[in-house]
């Protein structure tokens, strides 16, 4: 896809462009600071960067779209200009349009077109893939909506829900990929259920993504005591899914730390060559 290697399992860099990212709000937002962040990503071994303006951390409150606009645009521009692959993390439609304009090649959507009505339409007449990730609700109310009656048989069949409206919307099934929605309407206990069934959304037939990258029940798996781990202590644990998320099937990892996840995925691959 894209022309991204298809022999393994990709590594996704994260550039969020804003103040309150969970991870590393604030410490991009300078659109030449995000650009070299960029560029510093892939010499680690991301194979294409995703770029965010609005943070989706659990509680956050949205911001309006010529903001998100303002953020990501400069940054999508120059990353291109560098020859890199890039991916717009947003849920608004308008954003989505301005940054396939400015080269982005991937709409990663969070809600899954479900926040936007005018998403899925885009991506029909775009023909940009589009990642349709598991969700219910905004940040802002997410986590009271975790109840399910079978984790993993609601979550996909909630997706395949998202995809026929893709579908009937125009939009090409070989250009939909699916998330599952890591820490989005699920506790820490299901993040780990979803993980464990990776091949229960592989068998979906659409390429999937994984992010996990220094998620909240990563920091409490790995605490000390009360304290949660610390988010930029938590890519090894982050490195250690990548290799299953890989061995399971996934098409790709979104990560903040490439360098690990970019061995991991091409040990898995060498084993995989040898297990064929």
């Amino acid at each position: 896809m894209l022309g991204l290697p298809d022999d393994r399992c990709l590594v996704m860099g994260v550039v969020n462009v804003t103040p309150d990212s969970f991870s590393d709000g604030g410490r991009w937002l300078d659109a030449d600071t995000a650009i070299r962040h960029g560029i510093d990503l892939v010499s680690e071994g991301a194979d294409l960067v995703d770029v965010g303006g609005e943070s989706t951390r659990p509680g956050a409150i949205r911001i309006d779209g010529d903001e998100e606009l303002r953020r990501v645009i400069p940054v999508i521009r120059g990353l291109v200009a560098e020859g890199i692959a890039v991916s717009v993390d947003t849920m608004r439609a308008s954003t989505a349009r301005e940054s396939l304009e400015a080269g982005a090649s991937i709409v990663n959507d969070v809600s899954g077109g479900r926040a936007d009505p005018d998403m899925m339409a885009l991506a029909a007449q775009t023909g940009s893939p589009i990642v349709l990730m598991h969700w219910r609700e905004h940040s802002a109310v997410m986590q009271q909506h975790t109840h399910y009656d079978d984790l993993v048989e609601d979550i996909t069949r909630e997706l395949v829900v998202q995809v026929n409206a893709a579908v009937h919307a125009g939009v090409d099934p070989e250009r939909i990929i699916l998330d599952p929605g890591l820490g989005f309407s699920k506790t820490g206990d299901q993040n780990w259920t979803v993980l464990a069934r990776l091949d229960a959304f592989v068998a979906l037939r659409h390429p999937l993504l994984v992010a996990a990258s220094r998620k909240r029940f990563l920091g409490e798996l790995l605490s000390d005591g009360d304290e949660l781990r610390p988010t930029d202590r938590r890519d090894d644990g982050t490195a250690a899914i990548t290799t299953l998320a890989a061995r399971a099937g996934a098409w790709c990892v979104r990560v903040h730390d490439p360098a690990a996840s970019a061995d991991a995925v091409r040990v898995v691959a060498r084993l995989g060559r040898e297990a064929r």
